[in-house]
């Protein structure tokens, strides 16, 4: 969840604000002053809400809209029709994601769904804290060129720009353009078609830049990075089971994980995800080392069903099971790295037999979700990792590009990857939600276009007209709410089931208390001996 401090700085200062606004303004001595200060530069406060607007950019925007009268005038009617699929598009989309989340709330657990296009984001709920200085840059750098393409194509239709405008309304900043009315009325509704849908038509084009520029990215560091070496470490949760002296570190390269290849960060999560659902790996071990256990007669069977038959106070043994010939299975306490460090993964003695000397299989005697994993990084010797797979997942961060360089920054592919990635999913997010034919945006406008265009010469009386699209907004906006109303519900159940699986109980009362800490560190610990 969002951290207290941080709600309380953003309120305590939004409060100070608007209370020096009140107090100036209601001072005789200051007020005129004050409002004379605010109009000059183009400002305007209200509670949670300060925007400014300015004329300093109108000459940007004019000499854009007369860069190629020819191009432009395809690119915009690109965008019209663009704008108008979209329109219907948006109604679909936001019709399937209701039905997928209707499905989910009437499911058993209301669990997420990868297939969801879109989704509501909540800063501090499935935003992490740590990446909204990428969330406010994106949704700014996208209305600028949102309402940039607003702004050429209304001068392009000599329709007059009174100014250029940003705001930030409670943390969330954007941006505007003031277009002259009487002159908007004025032009047809082909014209008015331009201008309305260049805003989310300039949206889809800066999400497909974007991510060209992310498919390419490999390709534009190549001089700088490499990449299909392995996954370099960038960070690792300290006190995890990937932490310590025989742990992971930053600026190691993982390059396998048992038998399966780990080229970059997409095979190293297929990987986790392909080692939790199969069966535990077995380890090919000599004979002669299993007559050597002194493990016999010690086996217990865990309150798991699982069997032990290691001391309780060992931390770097653990208890491996194996068959011998037709007798019924065996067990054997066995030091885990010098068990694994050379030794062949197996799932039946017969995956053994190609060494000169006789060997079985072992396999750990673990409980049904943990594993034990081999994680390879050279030059070091393996992290061998004991605990459930997706905490290695939380426990690194990882990332494709490799320093060809050693003063090379590691975190600087990393941010621009991240940044690209925010950069599609919001601009897209932000050209389909103001397509949505809903009160108070684009669409509004682009439907009440779209209808006259079409429908003028059909529906003479114009009052009919307006009926039809104002019934058509509230179908519109009625569907959006909708979406926004259950898409919070679904993010605040599954955050609430979330904490609710991390919790501990104990004597009736359940403890939450650094749960996150514990999902990491539990039944893992001993993996920093191992």
């Amino acid at each position: 969840m969002i951290p207290i401090p941080v709600v309380v700085c953003v309120v305590g200062g939004w409060c100070a604000v608007y209370l020096t606004d009140t107090l100036l303004k209601s001072s005789s001595r200051v007020k005129i002053g004050y409002e004379s200060w605010l109009s000059s530069n183009g400002l305007a406060l209200s509670p949670f809400h300060i925007r400014w607007q300015t004329g300093l950019f109108n000459w940007l925007f004019a000499r854009c809209a007369r860069l190629n009268p020819h191009f432009l005038f395809l690119w915009f009617s690109a965008g019209m029709v663009f704008g108008v699929v979209a329109m219907f598009g948006s109604v679909v989309l936001l019709t399937r994601t209701l039905l997928q989340t209707l499905a989910q709330m009437m499911s058993e657990s209301p669990e997420g769904s990868n297939e969801q296009v879109l989704q509501v984001v909540v800063p501090g709920v499935n935003l992490p804290v740590s990446q909204l200085a990428y969330f406010f840059i994106a949704i700014l750098i996208s209305g600028v060129i949102h309402e940039f393409g607003h702004g050429v194509a209304a001068l392009r239709e000599q329709v007059r720009l009174n100014g250029f405008g940003m705001f930030v309304f409670v943390i969330y900043p954007g941006a505007f353009v003031d277009l002259f009315t009487t002159h908007l009325q004025l032009i047809s509704p082909i014209q008015q078609l331009r201008i309305f849908c260049a805003g989310v038509w300039h949206n889809f084009m800066l999400c497909v830049v974007a991510l060209c520029f992310l498919l390419l990215l490999p390709l534009f560091l190549l001089p700088l990075y490499s990449t299909g070496a392995g996954a370099l470490v960038t960070e690792v949760v300290e006190g995890s089971a990937a932490s310590g002296l025989r742990g992971l570190f930053v600026g190691d390269l993982v390059t396998q994980l048992e038998d399966c290849p780990v080229q970059g960060v997409d095979d190293w999560h297929s990987c986790i995800r392909k080692l939790s659902q199969s069966a535990q790996m077995g380890y090919c071990v000599h004979s002669s080392s299993l007559q050597l256990s002194s493990a016999t007669g010690r086996v217990y069977r865990r309150l798991d069903g699982t069997m032990e038959c290691c001391s309780n106070g060992s931390l770097t043994d653990l208890c491996f099971s194996y068959s011998h010939d037709m007798e019924s299975k065996l067990y054997a306490c066995l030091p885990a790295r010098k068990t694994m460090e050379l030794s062949r993964t197996c799932q039946l003695n017969a995956d053994c037999q190609t060494d000169l000397t006789a060997s079985l299989c072992v396999v750990p005697s673990l409980e049904n979700l943990t594993r034990l994993i081999r994680v390879h990084h050279p030059p070091q010797p393996h992290m061998l990792f004991l605990g459930y797979p997706p905490h290695l997942q939380m426990a690194v961060s990882l990332t494709n590009f490799i320093p060809r360089l050693g003063f090379l920054n590691l975190d600087l592919p990393v941010t621009i990857e991240t940044f690209c990635k925010y950069l599609v999913s919001l601009s897209g997010a932000l050209a389909v939600v103001n397509a949505v034919p809903c009160f108070a945006l684009d669409g509004q406008w682009i439907l009440s276009s779209f209808l006259e265009a079409t429908l003028s010469s059909m529906v003479t009386e114009k009052n009919n007209l307006e009926l039809l699209g104002f019934f058509i907004l509230l179908g519109g906006s009625t569907l959006l709410a909708a979406n926004v109303a259950l898409g919070l519900w679904m993010i605040t159940a599954r955050s609430f089931r979330a904490q609710q699986e991390l919790c501990i109980p104990a004597s009736s009362v359940t403890h939450c208390e650094e749960s996150s800490q514990q999902a990491l560190v539990s039944n893992q610990w001993r993996g920093l001996k191992l």
